[in-house]
């Protein structure tokens, strides 16, 4: 999620192109995007809401919640075209993009520090709204730059230690905030923003700064209104 990604997945990120395979079954299926792969519908049993997501080949893939159909997948992704469009197109530039090689040793170095002091400023952070985390982890998330687990377990992106203070401490409050409430209703953002009132320009931090091309407008549940698809965490 520097970064290769969606911010958090819950997914910039959710990331897509996620540290752990969903469940489900994938089936490719034709769909009205042109140029690039077909879309591939994959029913999730725990999904609340239909979710796009395009992937570092160009792939674009529809989660279908429970209750949902492949028909109003359809719909969504045809609803969401220009969005896939262009992140089809961001992401295709940023693979094209030249980048500064870093020695394996610096690289290595950079890891054990962030697996040292991550970890570290997250209890803190955690000790502060009083929340306790069951787990911390550390890894090498390629669309996320955190996630929360029902259980309390908390991940974290390595590149997080090469961000700026005040970003990093913006995503490991957002990840525990998630201890509270695991969605990204107004209620769970309202919990975010008293424990970080300047969330807002952190969010915008990411954006700049990392690529947030996997995750689409999520559409609302099946069964209720759909309203204005809403933005990515």
């Amino acid at each position: 999620m520097l970064q290769p990604l969606l911010p958090f997945q819950i997914d910039r990120p959710h990331l897509p192109p996620a540290s752990r395979p969903e469940p489900g079954t994938a089936n490719p299926e034709p769909g009205p995007l042109n140029p690039g792969p077909a879309p591939v519908f994959v029913r999730h049993p725990r999904a609340r809401r239909y979710v796009i997501r395009v992937r570092a080949d160009g792939t674009v893939r529809v989660t279908i919640p429970r209750g949902g159909s492949t028909r109003e997948a359809r719909t969504f992704v045809e609803q969401q075209r220009r969005w896939i469009e262009k992140h089809r197109v961001r992401v295709a530039q940023e693979i094209a993009r030249p980048r500064d090689a870093v020695a394996p040793d610096v690289e290595r170095e950079r890891r054990q520090r962030a697996k040292r002091d991550l970890p570290v400023r997250l209890l803190e952070l955690a000790e502060a709204h009083g929340l306790r985390v069951d787990r911390v982890s550390v890894r090498n998330q390629r669309w996320r730059w955190g996630s929360c687990s029902r259980s309390g377990h908390i991940c974290l992106n390595w590149r997080l230690a090469q961000v700026p203070p005040e970003i990093r401490d913006y995503v490991m409050i957002h990840e525990l905030m998630h201890l509270k409430r695991m969605d990204h209703s107004p209620k769970f953002w309202k919990l975010v923003a008293k424990a970080c009132p300047e969330y807002q320009a952190a969010r915008r931090w990411l954006r700049a700064h990392g690529h947030d091309a996997t995750e689409a407008p999520r559409a609302a549940p099946p069964g209720t209104s759909r309203g204005k698809a809403r933005s990515p965490a």
